[in-house]
């Protein structure tokens, strides 16, 4: 990420910092990979480490649902959730690296949040709401992809009910590589800059005490009440945030063939890479056949989120559908859409889409939102 500046900060780090009356604001540093990747510095009214009690231990654990080896394909549309952010979730499939998570939530957070074993990546389908955290606020609203590295504090204020699709990821998520030059800036042929990436603005100082934080661990969460506001942060700068990109921003990258799908990657992480499949022209080749390939995963499975419009290769979805291919068995264009593509000029859709590098686990509880009929969907 890129240098940011927010608030008031000394001009010289790890110095004294002082207050109008002479007492000191309090440096606290948040780093990665100890003290050798990406780091903040933030400066708070009063010292960040002092907890008044350790709560709950409440045990995470999620079930797998073991059965056939097959295509799946789930209308997340029809669960029933309800809550809060973080108790409004739902996993679909996970592996090492990443769970997936559908998300309904119709509640304002009433206690700080910190993921501390995950980094989180929302893709807002609905909804509005304001994304508050140590860092400040980010409004939010469909079509956006919000990125909260670990340890960010934070709490997710509604205007309108939220549904998600919800990421965690055991590696840093971050641009694609390829998009960037040695010194990190975004390059000529990506399909986003960082004028696109909204970043948060610091917020008045919230001097409230005892603040209810919940810490989201491999295993579960844990309790604890801090004496002091999280968000008492009078300024910050560094390259460490969390930040938003909305979906409407990703330019599709087009060719006078049909394009392989890591044209529209726009995030990646060591377990997995994130695609997003937005309106865009088709070929432009006079042979060409707009509709994608059939195509077998042999390193990789693959999830897609379908989130608004026409889906010119698959029969049967809704928005908010979600398929999975696991490695192993080809998939492509279900019956008829490979021919009838072709002369098509442009389709007009939104879609994520996830590549995992080892294979995903379905999650138990899924049963009533299968479409069982799908593995054999593409019998003529």
């Amino acid at each position: 990420m890129f240098y940011i500046k927010r608030g008031n900060v000394p001009n010289k780090r790890h110095t004294q910092f002082k207050k109008e009356n002479g007492k000191l604001y309090f440096e606290e540093h948040i780093s990665r990979e100890g003290f050798s990747s990406i780091y903040s510095n933030v400066y708070h009214e009063k010292m960040p480490t002092e907890i008044l009690s350790v709560g709950n231990f409440n045990q995470f654990n999620i079930t797998e649902s073991f059965g056939k080896h097959k295509n799946r394909h789930f209308f997340t549309k029809k669960l029933n959730l309800s809550g809060d952010c973080v108790n409004a979730r739902q996993p679909l499939l996970y592996n090492d690296d990443i769970i997936i998570y559908k998300l309904h939530a119709n509640k304002d957070m009433d206690y700080a949040y910190r993921n501390s074993h995950f980094d989180e990546l929302f893709y807002i389908q609905s909804g509005n709401g304001c994304f508050k955290s140590n860092f400040g606020h980010i409004n939010i609203k469909t079509g956006d992809y919000l990125v909260i590295p670990r340890g960010v504090i934070w709490k997710m204020d509604l205007d309108t009910d939220l549904s998600c699709l919800l990421l965690e990821s055991s590696a840093p998520i971050e641009t694609p590589n390829r998009y960037r030059n040695k010194f990190g800036q975004l390059m000529e042929h990506s399909p986003f800059c960082e004028r696109d990436i909204a970043v948060p603005d610091l917020d008045p100082i919230e001097l409230s005490q005892n603040v209810h934080l919940k810490v989201r661990l491999k295993k579960g969460i844990q309790e604890y009440i801090l004496k002091n506001s999280p968000f008492d942060i009078i300024g910050w700068d560094g390259c460490y945030y969390p930040w938003k990109l909305n979906i409407n921003d990703f330019e599709p990258i087009t060719g006078s063939i049909h394009q392989p799908p890591p044209v529209h990657q726009t995030f990646q992480s060591a377990g997995f890479v994130v695609c997003s499949f937005v309106s865009r022209m088709f070929d432009y080749h006079p042979e060409s056949i707009p509709a994608p390939y059939p195509h077998s995963n042999v390193d990789s499975d693959e999830v897609i989120f379908y989130s608004m419009g026409d889906f010119m290769s698959r029969n049967g979805v809704e928005e908010q559908s979600i398929s999975f291919h696991p490695a192993g068995i080809p998939h492509g264009p279900h019956p008829g859409r490979y021919e009838g593509s072709i002369g098509k000029k442009r389709t007009e859709e939104l879609a994520v889409m996830v590549d995992t590098f080892k294979p995903l686990k379905v999650a138990s509880g899924l049963k009533e939102i299968e479409d069982e009929k799908y593995s054999l969907s593409w019998l003529t």
